[in-house]
């Protein structure tokens, strides 16, 4: 049975997978990209819910049980002390986390999110003859479709950043840790020692020279070679932006974890 999970959740384009590559360097933890968990999990309960006939046989104690051994059994072969599930939905599930797994935290990922939209566009540039999954495969827009798409309420920014809000104003917010991607990205050793901290786990000497995580396939099946390819150092790397001035500063002012005015008490942000 499962014993110790958390979860990395947050922002798409925000360092998750170079988190997940970081902490992976740990031979005590299980970490990497966003795995199918969290959508079986929605499947999974909208199934038990009172739309199937068969809900009469049903109640929350057996949901839970159920529920919970979807994570028991999916990562039943890992031999790991501690496991961390990546996806962005997780932001959204905060109550249903402290619920079936008390002692687990999330770390959610975060971004400016003008270099989030700019992370996007620039992928989808680099792999001309290639469509992506982001945009469902659709060929064709301008910066301006691509970006309103992803912003939207049910896009890949969008929804991500909804969850992300909801989370760090609920109930839960005392289990979150914000991180930043400029933090992880430029002070690595800064972002992985609050981590362990807040996970209370001893700090592990991780290799910020030589980090490397790839899953080339399932890029290639999405249309967005290098998606979640990290390899080399560590670094924050300086660029001009591909938006254009508008469409930059129309996200400009989303990040409201930079202001601690804004932010309750009790959430961290490193």
């Amino acid at each position: 049975m499962l014993q110790r999970i958390h979860f990395i959740s947050g922002l798409p384009r925000s360092g998750s997978t170079l988190l997940a590559a970081l902490l992976r360097q740990n031979p005590r933890f299980h970490a990497g990209m966003s795995s199918p968990l969290a959508g079986m999990f929605g499947a999974l309960l909208g199934e038990m819910s009172e739309r199937n006939e068969f809900a009469v046989f049903l109640n929350d104690a057996r949901r839970r049980r159920i529920l919970r051994a979807l994570f028991d059994e999916y990562y039943a072969d890992s031999t790991a002390e501690v496991v961390f599930d990546t996806s962005r939905a997780w932001c959204a599930r905060m109550p249903v986390i402290a619920d079936m797994f008390p002692e687990a935290k999330v770390i959610a990922c975060v971004r400016e999110m003008p270099w989030v939209i700019d992370s996007i566009e620039r992928l989808v540039q680099k792999n001309l003859y290639s469509p992506s999954s982001i945009f469902n495969y659709t060929p064709g827009g301008t910066v301006y479709t691509r970006a309103n798409g992803v912003a939207g309420a049910d896009g890949m920014v969008g929804a991500a950043y909804d969850a992300l809000k909801q989370a760090c104003y609920g109930a839960q917010a005392d289990r979150l840790l914000l991180v930043r991607y400029e933090t992880l990205a430029s002070q690595p050793a800064r972002a992985l020692e609050a981590i362990y901290g807040f996970i209370g786990e001893p700090l592990f000497p991780h290799d910020f020279q030589h980090v490397d995580y790839d899953v080339a396939e399932f890029d290639r099946r999405a249309g967005t070679p290098g998606l979640h390819t990290v390899r080399g150092q560590v670094k924050a790397e300086p660029r001009k932006t591909l938006l254009p001035p508008d469409l930059f500063q129309r996200f400009a002012g989303d990040a409201f974890w930079n202001d601690p005015q804004r932010l309750p008490a009790e959430l961290r942000v490193v």
